[in-house]
């Protein structure tokens, strides 16, 4: 099983990056990665269960459910269902930790995921730099960090 971990420290309260990222349905309102998406069948993009359709900016398309959301523990998992990379049993969890000296956030993306051995490197590479590290950068900008 491959395994991805990427940690970062945002300049902000854990409820402003919280009140950002907790909306399953608003990557392209803070990733730079994400042209668009929707919540399939019009849920509610906190239920537990739905499921989100989205395009990557070069066009590639992704379905993931929505599997745990917590606000009192600022987290949300998910499992992608449809994706071009060649892998299968994705589950990610992306966690915010108040950081109480500075009142700054501690954010961890994790992701778990079956693939050929061969395309481990490249899988574990490209989803913790251009996925979770660019997500939390463009956190970074969009926080004033």
């Amino acid at each position: 099983m491959a395994r991805v971990y990427v940690s970062s420290v945002i300049d902000a309260p854990a409820t402003k990056v919280w009140e950002k990222v907790r909306d399953f349905n608003g990557l392209p309102r803070w990733h730079p990665r994400i042209r668009d998406s929707r919540i399939e069948n019009g849920e509610p993009a906190d239920r537990v269960g739905c499921v989100r359709d989205f395009n990557l900016q070069n066009g590639d398309r992704i379905r993931e459910k929505l599997l745990g959301l917590s606000d009192y523990d600022y987290f949300c998992t998910y499992a992608i269902l449809e994706s071009p990379m060649p892998l299968t049993d994705y589950i990610a969890t992306l966690r915010l930790t108040p950081v109480t000296d500075g009142d700054r956030t501690f954010a961890e993306w994790t992701a778990e995921f079956e693939c050929d051995p061969a395309d481990e490197d490249g899988l574990v590479e490209g989803i913790g730099t251009n996925v979770f590290l660019a997500g939390f950068n463009a956190l970074k900008r969009q926080m004033g960090a």
